[in-house]
């Protein structure tokens, strides 16, 4: 895990030396974040079977309202075979239409080298995963689409769906509230909506993969750049997500939903 990771750290470490700009007269801002997490939840969902994960990544922005970045995690084999981490790149453009509204656009891609279901045995088909987003945000509310571009994280008719996954839609609402200068809350309410099913249901009668999440996390800004957050997460669907199989053993089964905490240490440069 940590030789894969070294890419990430050497362009945190790079990026947060950089004093990158555009030109002359416009500059640019580079920030550079590292993070160690009880949990790395994504929309909801366990990514390293309930284990701990460490995370860093880094980002661009200029005031023309281009904005870029590249960010990491350690990830679990079993969810993802033959992969250790997920190496997220994207980039976007948005402005200010005044004082409280603004709008962003852009590209979000998931990658996870070597991670393959090949690795186990099936059909070669690769985990990773594109989206397009659009978001509106009034003051400190965002509400945010997402859309894939590609299946959506391998689902597709050879894991036994109607078929596949292209067009997998989330929407997602965030607040984030001041409390003070050390103090904020952040609220998060998301739901995932496939255009697939499985083909025969789980023991539970589940066929539906599409579900609801919800979360807030209370944050502490300590002293200099680094930070201690803590929070809860609820994924709805249980039916679907309580007995999820590890790709590496069948009978490994976890509920990688549910309701899940995590606390968080992140330094932010």
């Amino acid at each position: 895990m940590i030789r894969r990771m070294i890419p990430v750290v050497l362009v945190v470490i790079v990026l947060m030396d950089a004093r990158v700009r555009a030109d002359d007269a416009i500059p640019v801002t580079t920030t550079a974040n590292i993070a160690l997490t009880s949990d790395y939840l994504f929309r909801g969902l366990t990514q390293t079977w309930g284990g701990p994960a460490i995370q860093g990544g880094a980002d661009y922005a200029n005031p023309d309202g281009l904005a870029a970045g590249v960010w990491g995690s350690s990830i679990s084999e079993r969810s993802y075979p033959g992969g250790a981490m997920e190496l997220d790149l994207y980039a976007s453009y948005g402005q200010a239409i005044d004082a409280d509204w603004s709008w962003r656009t852009g590209l979000y891609g998931y990658v996870y080298p070597g991670a393959n279901l090949d690795q186990v045995g099936m059909a070669s088909r690769s985990l990773n995963t594109i989206e397009a987003n659009a978001a509106l945000t009034w003051k400190r509310v965002t509400l945010k689409y997402n859309q894939a571009l590609t299946d959506y994280f391998g689902v597709d008719a050879e894991q036994g769906y109607t078929g596949d996954s292209k067009g997998t839609a989330y929407l997602q609402l965030d607040v984030a509230i001041p409390l003070d200068d050390a103090w904020s809350v952040a609220l998060h309410a998301g739901h995932t909506h496939y255009p697939t099913t499985l083909a025969m249901p789980l023991t539970d009668g589940a066929r539906n993969p599409g579900y609801s999440d919800f979360g807030a996390t209370l944050k502490y800004q300590l002293m200099g750049h680094w930070s201690l957050s803590g929070g809860v997460t609820h994924a709805t669907n249980a039916d679907f997500y309580r007995h999820t199989s590890s790709f590496l053993n069948a009978s490994d089964t976890r509920n990688v939903g549910g309701t899940r905490g995590f606390v968080m240490l992140q330094g932010t440069f």
